[in-house]
């Protein structure tokens, strides 16, 4: 068959079983374990979220993924995989209630990969590289992910199929165009596995004071290396990462837990709310007050 008419046909199935699991707009847990849908009819606001390893495709529409001042645009030709957890903005560009937007998001452990690593002889990078790669669509992932999708349908079959399945989806993505990059999260000792390790760490307490050269030394890497590899994998240098994290993290308990602007710099770790504000304003073009109004006045009239 045509490599074009497979593909065509590939996501016209995705999109039919998507559909059938994720009726309406949302996004949909499933009952196959780390696999979420989403439907949208239209364009939502912006969506703040630190995103686990993880592999995104699209069925129908179009969605971007920003990492500090990079955005990577992904539709049904081309999929994102995410190495590391990493602050990621995400926007639906392309839905209408004609042709909504669908998506699947698998999650993964990152020991999956390490065996299938281990097990085949694909090449492996040994320089740290982006922990997000934008990679074009083949057939054969297409149709590992819809046999996913389909034991949706045979719950029963669930617990002994779909790891398989999984592990198949997992070893079609190292075969792709940026598979060698993807590779060193999950190999102990390299670099982009170090960095990993490490923001990590920043993640489980961003709200304490960071000591680059302690959380450096704690990877094995010297400070200037450990820059270096860092801003490689996460666009952004080990300070301007934990400040992305504090301010989304504010932004969120303003917008979801009512939390005043003053209490909510202390939460994340700012001793200062003039430092606060000025950083806030410098990431979302408005002090935190006017910004919450504004999300909410969004929120309430819609998109």
């Amino acid at each position: 068959m045509d490599e074009t008419l497979r593909l065509e046909q590939a996501l016209q199935q995705m999109s039919d079983l998507i559909q059938c699991h994720a009726p309406t707009s949302g996004t949909f847990p499933t009952s196959v374990p780390n696999l979420s849908l989403m439907h949208a009819t239209q364009l939502p606001e912006p969506l703040e979220s630190v995103y686990k390893p993880s592999i995104c495709l699209v069925a129908q529409g179009a969605k971007t993924a920003t990492l500090g001042n990079e955005t990577y645009r992904y539709d049904p030709m081309t999929y994102v995989v995410i190495a590391a957890d990493l602050p990621i903005i995400s926007k639906i560009v392309e839905a209408t209630p004609d042709i909504p937007y669908l998506s699947m998001k698998l999650s993964f452990d990152p020991d999956v990969i390490l065996d299938i690593v281990k097990e085949s002889s694909l090449p492996v990078s040994s320089e740290a590289s982006r922990g997000i790669t934008m990679n074009r669509i083949s057939p054969e992932l297409l149709e590992a992910s819809i046999r996913l999708l389909q034991l949706l349908n045979k719950p029963k079959d669930i617990p002994i199929l779909a790891p398989l399945i999984i592990r198949e989806i997992l070893y079609r993505v190292l075969q792709g165009e940026h598979g060698a990059l993807i590779h060193p999260f999950a190999i102990i000792g390299s670099h982009s596995h170090r960095i990993a390790q490490a923001i990590q760490m920043i993640n489980q307490q961003y709200d304490h004071p960071l000591a680059v050269e302690q959380l450096a030394k704690s990877v094995n890497l010297s400070t200037s290396a450990f820059h270096k590899h860092f801003k490689r994998v996460t666009a952004m240098s080990p300070l301007q990462y934990q400040k992305t994290l504090r301010l989304q993290e504010a932004r969120r308990l303003m917008l979801t837990e009512t939390v005043q602007a003053s209490e909510a710099a202390f939460r994340v770790g700012y001793e200062s709310p003039s430092q606060f504000s000025r950083e806030y304003t410098r990431m979302y073009g408005l002090p935190p007050k006017l910004d919450v109004q504004e999300q909410r006045a969004t929120a309430a009239t819609g998109p």
